[in-house]
């Protein structure tokens, strides 16, 4: 295995592109590592980018928007009060993933690109909008997050390409976003229904909503007719009996061990009612 230390995205890329065989990028390392030591995967080629200046900051901007380092941790944007005042939902997301220890280690970056239907932070990323720069050889640009995963541990991401920052838009005034998951144990476990809800206010009506759901298809979806039913809505019942059917209407999951088809069809209306509640009740300013 030969094992890379960049200084820059574009040495990291260059590596990449370059590299013969497997090639996987280190940040926190709570897949790459379990995988290469289950021996699932064996790498040729490692490269390590936590030397890379500003990798693990978490900015605000001038525009009140967020710019996170790719080996920011969970457990540095749990402990980061602006940050989760702005976007409880992507930071409780990211905070359900693995234990304590892994939270120390975890990034919304690998997380992403491990490609998994059922990842947590995914959802509440896609809700919130989340954007990501992509350096590649052709140099960067800015990849929507829905847009990255493309199937179970496949992504869009080229030959070459990596993620070097995280991009949260400016929450703005009168918003509020939330994300939910039903797993059979109490912690730690994987998502066998995830929601993540993003919505805005006018008043007491919905004026905006971003809505999306994590291991009911082969990759997290954003739904366009959650929106829908919700948006104009002062989120009345009506409302939320709509928004759980579109919800439903979406979801293509697969039978296994930890749900079946029915069960997941019906858990994901659930939760969609259930967070979009409590994104309407942050932006309304209220305590959930």
């Amino acid at each position: 295995m030969d094992y890379h230390s960049p200084a820059s995205f574009a040495e990291a890329s260059a590596l990449a592109a370059n590299a013969t065989g497997i090639t996987r990028f280190l940040a926190g390392g709570t897949d790459v590592l379990v995988q290469l030591r289950s021996e699932l995967v064996t790498p040729d080629t490692l490269i390590d980018i936590k030397k890379i200046a500003g990798v693990r900051d978490i900015d605000q901007n001038a525009d009140g928007s967020w710019t996170l380092g790719v080996a920011a941790t969970g457990a540095e944007m749990s402990e980061h009060p602006e940050l989760g005042r702005d976007w409880p939902g992507v930071v409780e997301a990211m905070d359900l993933i693995g234990s304590t220890q892994v939270q120390g280690r975890a990034t919304l970056t690998g997380n992403l690109c491990n490609g998994s239907p059922a990842a947590d932070s995914v959802p509440a990323m896609v809700a919130a909008g989340v954007t990501v720069t992509v350096t590649g050889p052709e140099g960067d640009r800015e990849v929507a997050v829905e847009d990255i995963p493309t199937g179970p541990g496949k992504t869009s991401l080229a030959k070459g390409e990596l993620i070097s920052a995280v991009h949260i838009p400016a929450r703005g005034d009168n918003g509020g976003d939330a994300y939910l998951r039903f797993i059979p144990r109490t912690e730690m476990d994987i998502a066998v229904v995830g929601v993540g809800v993003s919505l805005r206010l006018d008043g007491d009506t919905v004026s905006e909503a971003r809505v999306s759901l994590g291991a009911v298809a082969p990759t997290v979806l954003l739904v366009e007719d959650c929106a829908k039913a919700i948006i104009g809505s002062a989120l009345d019942e009506a409302a939320l009996d709509a928004l759980a059917a579109a919800a439903s209407a979406a979801c293509n999951p697969i039978d296994d061990k930890r749900g079946t088809i029915v069960f997941r069809t019906e858990v994901a209306g659930v939760l969609a009612k259930r967070a979009a509640k409590i994104a309407y009740a942050r932006a309304k300013g209220e305590d959930v």
